[in-house]
């Protein structure tokens, strides 16, 4: 057991003085949403991956549905396997033992969305320099809110590596960043896609939107706001949202399942509009304001779609339990409509989602 000394950064108390109050709600709101879908931290990846055969080796059989975690198909059985990783460490800057568990949640959020159990971690600890009191005290909050998510959700650490002194002289030490790879394990009739299937779906929202748009790719890239608190997150009402989900997926009660993340709700939304070219028209919460309604990144909300013809069975099973859910609208042809407004084509949306990160690296 190592006991080193540390000690709470500066910025940890300023970050707490931030007040939403202070930040301008944009006259156009859409140009947001077209900013966000290009930024490299949102933006498809693909271009990345796309460039190495990623069935090279491999004895198992990848689906290529899109699902919020990788499919596995496990040959000679009925069962699959979830896999994802995950870490956001701008949260985990702004409050490293609430980041890690953010960290861990997200990555048990995104296996539930799929269809599968969390059943387990792996992980890779990035941090700067440990003989520097700030840093150290960053990894001992990321130890104590990584532990606390996983026992939450009873998925052991079965393994991982910590890497520290990633800094330089002139920038300094790395965000705080401690990447969760988590497994999971189902059976393949409960897998559990993102995408919108059909035109009349009705949007639901399960979880609450809070008026808060701290640490958000929002407020971090387009207001320029570096320093706030992590973003809202309560580790029960987490667990609760995603037994909620896990239980409404078994029950064949939705057609897909979507976390909402970097980007918020307007994110989510294009992304589950975006692999069958489906447009959606929804309604915003007039108690919030616009901007933080579609990009806020307040924790344990996902995105679902219902037929209409479940969509009774589906609210009769969502009153049992004591989840927060709203009536977003409804799944449509092409376009992107937010209160009786056009964000824009899903198509025109898809070409600056798929090729920003080209762009930008040209």
């Amino acid at each position: 057991i190592y006991k080193r000394p540390y000690k709470e950064p500066s910025y940890f108390s300023e970050s707490k003085k931030f007040s939403i109050d202070s930040v301008n709600e944009p006259k156009n709101i859409s140009e947001v949403a077209k900013y966000l879908l290009s930024h490299p931290n949102i933006a498809s990846k693909r271009w990345v991956y796309q460039q190495y055969d990623s069935m090279v080796g491999t004895v198992n059989m990848s689906t290529n549905s899109p699902s919020d975690a990788a499919i596995v198909n496990l040959k000679d059985s009925d069962k699959v396997i979830a896999l994802k990783a995950d870490c956001n460490s701008r949260y985990v800057y702004a409050n490293p033992q609430q980041g890690a568990a953010i960290a861990v949640s997200e990555s048990a959020r995104n296996i539930v969305c799929s269809g599968a159990e969390p059943t387990a971690i792996t992980n890779c600890l990035n941090f700067g320099n440990p003989y520097n009191p700030e840093v150290y005290w960053q990894f001992v909050g990321v130890i104590k809110g990584m532990g606390d998510a996983c026992r939450k959700f009873g998925t052991p650490v079965t393994g991982g590596n910590v890497s520290f002194y990633n800094q330089s002289s002139y920038e300094g030490p790395v965000f705080p960043t401690p990447v969760i790879g988590m497994l999971g394990v189902m059976e393949k009739k409960n897998i559990m896609t993102l995408d919108f299937k059909k035109e009349k779906d009705i949007i639901y929202l399960i979880g609450e939107t809070r008026n808060d748009i701290s640490c958000s790719e929002y407020l971090y890239s387009w207001h320029k706001v570096k320093n706030s608190p992590t973003p809202y997150f309560n580790l029960d009402e987490e667990y609760n949202v995603q037994q909620t989900v896990k239980n409404i997926i078994s029950k064949k009660l939705i057609q897909s399942a979507h976390d909402c993340s970097d980007g918020g709700l307007f994110i989510a939304l294009a992304e589950s509009a975006m692999p069958r070219g489906l447009g959606f028209n929804i309604s915003s919460d007039n108690s919030i304001r616009k901007d933080v309604f579609l990009f806020g990144e307040s924790q344990s909300r996902i995105v679902v779609s219902v037929s209409p013809e479940k969509e009774k069975e589906f609210m009769e099973e969502m009153l049992k339990y004591n989840i927060e859910f709203s009536l977003l609208g409804v799944v449509t042809k092409k376009e992107m409509i937010i209160d009786e407004e056009s964000f824009g084509t899903i198509d025109e949306a898809k070409q600056n989602y798929d090729t920003a990160l080209e762009n930008y690296l040209r």
